[in-house]
């Protein structure tokens, strides 16, 4: 699985001008399937979340978890993350996993954080989101399961 984390002070996104999903300080995470991952890959993704030290302590050092600092989680699906952009201009889309598991991992990776953290927020799994965040730092990392 692939994700990108940005650390933001806000974020939300919207489906057709309505808002749904929205979150505080926090993360907003951009989550890709690919097609060899399974639910043991969305799980470790999750905890790997969840654990992250990209927050500030009192010292300034990025040194606290999103649990640490009880902040919001907005998932929002994004195959665009497996983007082959080796040849040519137009990207390849082939490394992403078929919409069919692709739900399957995105619903899977919400539940477990669902489960094991609150705030969270999601996007509408292959709909035509907006995103509006305010990136803090900018801090934005990505990460890679396999």
């Amino acid at each position: 699985m692939i994700a990108l984390v940005q650390r933001v002070a806000r974020a939300h996104v919207e489906v057709g001008g309505l808002s749904v999903g929205a979150i505080g300080t926090g993360m907003l995470v951009l989550v890709c399937a690919e097609p060899g991952d399974t639910p043991a890959h969305a799980e470790r993704l999750v905890g790997k979340l969840l654990a992250l030290r990209i927050f500030s302590d009192a010292a300034g050092k990025m040194n606290l978890s999103l649990q640490d600092v009880a902040g919001g989680l907005l998932l929002v699906s994004q195959f665009t993350l497996a983007a082959d952009t080796s040849r040519g201009n137009r990207p390849g889309f082939a490394a992403a996993a078929p919409p069919k598991l692709g739900r399957q991992l995105f619903d899977t990776v919400l539940a477990e954080a669902r489960s094991r953290h609150a705030p969270v927020a999601a996007g509408v799994f292959g709909a035509d989101m907006q995103l509006h965040l305010v990136n803090d730092g900018p801090v934005t990392i990505p990460i890679t399961i396999r």
